[in-house]
């Protein structure tokens, strides 16, 4: 596919990952040919993700019936079954992760989301699972509450790669970016390596439209001058943040600071934008990718949003145009009586409990084909 726009992506700077991921994916050659075909360069998960995969489907029903009946329970098994896939997509990517000297080629696992407010058992568990993975190629989940910060900044000084998720603000981005970078010196303080420890902050987009677009519509039926702001700012909040939080990212990478780490072989901390599925069927089904297109970024898609702009998607660098718009679009926002600091602390606690909720269900699943279950099976 010589024009194939999901490949052109990375002339422009920006990586492309697959937010998703199944046991037939990687067995039936599928991956594979994503990577080839695609330019597919890395992917990640989450708690919904595993839930969907192994609930809906009957690819892992022969595992979970032979640990089942050796005793494990639920966790065990969940563990067991995510920690393969990833290390199975991980094999399959780390040609390319080689081939970039680890830019690319990550996939990623998330540590338990109930832990989201608990530094030292992020910490913890995510030892265990680095540990446990065992390869350089996998970045470990931590979300990006006020408790995983600190568990961010420790885990980066010990040489675990992590994906920052569940960021949605502004002032909370920052707050990743000085974790990831007092990580790193920490590292180089005690006379340790930091090439190969790399990061990418998950900015999550279109939830912030998803919540704020309900509260402008009372507004736009009100009619006024109002409704005129609140027409020009619908379906452009979550964009402008990212921009903006671009420039922010350049603004820190580019410092004297980093440039001092970088020196010492510090990876820049890349922004990946996530939740780039569009929620609200009248926009583009290819907006959060068309919009956010630059260099050193990631965009990691879910499959149905990958197949739409492999089919029309159209490449061009627009994340750096109209910052003073993006600006003027979040400065407005308390006009109208939005405050994007309490949008983006609803989001975070709603991401938690998201996450929470697929993980419990799924728990409950495997619970049910426990070996007193089992053995009343025909």
């Amino acid at each position: 596919m010589k024009n194939n726009p999901l490949k052109q992506l990375a002339t422009l700077g920006q990586s492309i990952w697959l937010d998703y991921i199944r046991r037939d994916l990687i067995a039936s050659g599928k991956l594979r040919r994503l990577i080839e075909e695609d330019g597919l360069r890395g992917m990640t998960s989450n708690p919904s993700i595993f839930e969907k995969a192994i609930a809906d489907s009957h690819d892992y029903d022969e595992d979970i019936r032979a640990m089942a009946l050796t005793g494990k329970g639920a966790k065990e098994i969940y563990e067991a079954l995510s920690q393969r896939d990833v290390q199975s997509a991980a094999d399959e990517f780390r040609l390319l992760y080689d081939r970039t000297d680890g830019k690319d080629g990550y996939v990623s696992l998330e540590v338990n989301p109930h832990l989201a407010h608990d530094t030292h058992g992020t910490i913890q568990e995510a030892r265990q699972l680095w540990g446990a993975l065992n390869r350089p190629n996998v970045f470990i989940k931590v979300p990006a509450t006020a408790e995983g910060l600190p568990a961010i900044q420790q885990l980066i000084s010990e040489g675990i790669s992590v994906n920052v998720t569940l960021l949605f603000g502004l002032p909370r981005y920052r707050q990743v970016v000085d974790a990831y970078i007092a990580g790193i010196e920490a590292r180089t303080t005690q006379g340790k390596a930091v090439k190969h420890v790399a990061s990418v902050a998950s900015f999550f987009v279109s939830r912030i439209d998803a919540l704020v677009d309900p509260l402008l519509e009372p507004i736009l039926t009100q009619g006024g001058k109002k409704a005129g702001l609140a027409k020009k700012v619908r379906g452009q909040v979550a964009i402008a943040s990212a921009k903006i939080a671009y420039q922010i990212y350049k603004e820190i990478f580019g410092s004297d600071q980093f440039k001092k780490l970088a020196a010492q072989g510090a990876l820049v901390q890349r922004l990946l934008w996530a939740s780039t599925s569009t929620k609200n069927p009248d926009y583009s089904d290819v907006k959060y990718v068309e919009a956010l297109i630059g260099p050193d970024t990631v965009n990691t898609v879910p499959v149905e949003t990958l197949d739409a702009y492999r089919d029309h998607g159209e490449p061009k660098a627009r994340l750096e145009q109209e910052i003073t718009g993006a600006r003027r679009v979040l400065e407005r926002l308390p006009e109208l009586g939005i405050s994007i600091d309490k949008v983006t602390r609803q989001l975070e606690d709603e991401g938690v409990e998201k996450f929470d909720q697929p993980f419990d269900k799924l728990m409950a699943t495997l619970a049910q084909r426990s070996p007193r279950h089992l053995t009343k099976a025909p």
